[in-house]
């Protein structure tokens, strides 16, 4: 199993990636739930960070598919 740091780590290269290669997706990632809870102190846990990555990478490829634009 994947440790909570080690998800970071590639939610960071992701992240980073977005950032440099598909800079128009940037605002896509404001707009994620997880990057804007509803709540003061939400719980981040491993299956929160792993769904957060899946989403990053999920947009990355429905980019390149060309279903967001």
């Amino acid at each position: 199993m994947i440790s909570e740091g080690e998800l970071n780590a590639e939610i960071l290269r992701v992240t980073l990636k977005i950032h440099t290669e598909y800079p128009e997706l940037s605002k896509f990632i404001e707009e994620m739930p997880v990057t804007i809870p509803n709540v003061d102190r939400p719980e981040i846990n491993i299956s929160i960070l792993s769904d957060y990555l899946d989403s990053l990478n999920s947009l990355i490829f429905h980019y390149k598919e060309g279903i967001i634009q």
